[in-house]
C-alpha cells in the first residue's frame, strides 16, 4: 500500500510539478514586498489585480509551452532563428545584469529572514552568513541531487510558504465581505494619486519575470516534448498560477492589516512579521513565527529555482550565440556542461559582494532594464505564435490569446513607465 501511495504521489508531482515550480520560483522577496505594500496602501479593494496578473503570466507561459511543444525548439532557439543571434547576445547581457542583483537580493532575503527566526549574531552579520550558507546549500543540492532532489526540496518549501501565509492571512481576520468585493468588483482607490501605479505594480509583480523561461526546461525533465502534452501543461500551469494568485491575495490581506514604510523588501518581511505579532492578539507570537517560516519558504524556493535553471538559460544562450550553420541544437539540459557549471558558481558566489552594500544608482538602471523583459517576451510570442509565425497553424494564437498578449504588453509597458518615474523622476 505504501508503494502504491508513493507511486501516486510521484505521478501527481510529475503532472503538476513544472507549473508549481515556475510559479514558486517567481515568488521572491520583491513579490512579497509588492503585495504587502499594495495592501497597506490600497487595502483589499485591489485583490482583483492579483488574479489578473496571474492570468497574464499564465498566458505568457502557455505561449512558451505551446511554441516549444509544437516546434521542438525552446523560445530562445526560436528567437535566435527568427530574430537573429544579436537578440541572444542582448539577452545574455541582460541575464548577467539580472543574475547579479537577483542573486544578491535572494541571498539577502534568505539571510534576513533566517536571522529573524534563528538569530546568532548582529543582523547584518547574520544576513551575510545565512545568505552565503543558503547559496552554498543550493549549489550542493543542484549539483549532487539533480532534478529529483530539487523537486522534493521545492515541494517542501512551496508547501511551507503556501500553508503558513494563507493561514496567517485568515488569522488576521479581514472583512470577508470586503475581500469578496475586492476580488469580483474591479476598483482602483485613488490614494494620494498613486492608486493606479500601485495597482499596475501589483499586477506586474505576480509570478516573476525571466524565470518564466525556466518552464520549458522543466517540462523537458518530465518528458513532455510533443504537442500531445499541451493539455497537461495547461493544467499544471493553471494550478501553479492559481496557487500564486492565492499567495498574492494572502500577502495583500496581510499588508492591509498593518502600517508599512518604504524599506528594502528583505527587511520588510521582518517588519511585517513584527506588526502581525501585535495585531493578531493571542495568536500573535505563533503568527509571527509562522509568517516568517512561510516567507523563508518563499525566498528559499525562489533561490533554488533560480540556481537550478538560470544556468540552463545561460548555457542554452551561450551555445546558440556561437552555434555555426548546420550544427545540431544545443544540449539544453546538460547540467554537467562547462557553461552550466561556470554560470552556476558565478551566480552563487559573485553576488555575495553585494550583501554588505547598497548600489542605489546601479539598482535604478537594473529596475528599468528588468521592466523591459516582459514586454519583450510578449512581443516575441505575438510574432512567433502569431498569424504569420513559424508555428503550425493549429497551434497559433487564438484571437483571445492575441488580445491578452496585447493587454500584457500594454500593462508591462505601463509598469515600466511607473518604474522609470519612481527610480529617476522622483529624484528631480
Amino acid at each position: 500500500m505504501d508503494d502504491v501511495n508513493s507511486s501516486r504521489k510521484r505521478s501527481l508531482m510529475r503532472l503538476i510539478g513544472p507549473g508549481i515550480l515556475v510559479a514558486a520560483t517567481g515568488v521572491g522577496a520583491g513579490d512579497l514586498a509588492t503585495g504587502a505594500f499594495t495592501g497597506a496602501q490600497l487595502g483589499v479593494a485591489v485583490l482583483w489585480a492579483v488574479t489578473v496578473g496571474a492570468l497574464l503570466k499564465y498566458v505568457l507561459n502557455e505561449g512558451l509551452a505551446r511554441w516549444q511543444l509544437a516546434t521542438g525548439q525552446t523560445v530562445l532557439e526560436g528567437v535566435a532563428v527568427h530574430f537573429g543571434r544579436i537578440t541572444i547576445g542582448a539577452f545574455l547581457v541582460y541575464l548577467f545584469f539580472w543574475s547579479f542583483f537577483v542573486g544578491s537580493a535572494l541571498m539577502s532575503a534568505c539571510g534576513v529572514t533566517l536571522h529573524a527566526i534563528f538569530p546568532l549574531l548582529e543582523p547584518n552579520e547574520d544576513k551575510i552568513f545565512y545568505g552565503i550558507l543558503h547559496s552554498a546549500a543550493a549549489v550542493i543540492a543542484v549539483r549532487r541531487g539533480g532534478y529529483e532532489l530539487f523537486q522534493k526540496i521545492m515541494g517542501i518549501c512551496i508547501g511551507v510558504m503556501f500553508v503558513t501565509v494563507i493561514v496567517t492571512a485568515i488569522a488576521s481576520r479581514p472583512s470577508w465581505s470586503d475581500v469578496l468585493s475586492g476580488l469580483v468588483w474591479p476598483t482602483i482607490p485613488n490614494i494620494d494619486g498613486g492608486g493606479l501605479a500601485w495597482t499596475v505594480a501589483l499586477m506586474g509583480g505576480v509570478g516573476g519575470t525571466v524565470t518564466v523561461l525556466c518552464y520549458g526546461y522543466w517540462i523537458l525533465e518530465e518528458g513532455r516534448d510533443n504537442p500531445q502534452a499541451l493539455g497537461t501543461c495547461r493544467a499544471d500551469l493553471a494550478i501553479g498560477y492559481a496557487m500564486t494568485a492565492l499567495f498574492g491575495i494572502g500577502m495583500v490581506i496581510l499588508g492591509s492589516t498593518v502600517s508599512l514604510e518604504k524599506e528594502s523588501p528583505a527587511q520588510l518581511i521582518v517588519t511585517l512579521a513584527d506588526q502581525l505579532e501585535q495585531s493578531l492578539g493571542d495568536f500573535g507570537p505563533f503568527g509571527r513565527w509562522a509568517f516568517l517560516v512561510g516567507a523563508w519558504g518563499a525566498v528559499a524556493s525562489s533561490m533554488m529555482g533560480v540556481w537550478q535553471c538560470v544556468p540552463c538559460l545561460f548555457a542554452d544562450s551561450w551555445s546558440l550565440l556561437w552555434k555555426q550553420p548546420g550544427q545540431s541544437a544545443p544540449a539544453r539540459r546538460n547540467t554537467d556542461s562547462r557553461p552550466y557549471r561556470v554560470y552556476l558558481y558565478l551566480l552563487a558566489f559573485v553576488p555575495i559582494v553585494g550583501l554588505p552594500f547598497r548600489f542605489d544608482t546601479v539598482q535604478k538602471l537594473y529596475a528599468i532594464v528588468g521592466a523591459a523583459f516582459m514586454p519583450a517576451l510578449a512581443v516575441a510570442l505575438l510574432m512567433l505564435n502569431g498569424r504569420w509565425g513559424a508555428i503550425p497553424q493549429e497551434y497559433r494564437n487564438s484571437r483571445l490569446t492575441t488580445l491578452l498578449l496585447f493587454l500584457t504588453l500594454a500593462l508591462f509597458l505601463l509598469a515600466g513607465w511607473y518604474e522609470l518615474q519612481k527610480q529617476w523622476l522622483a529624484d528631480s
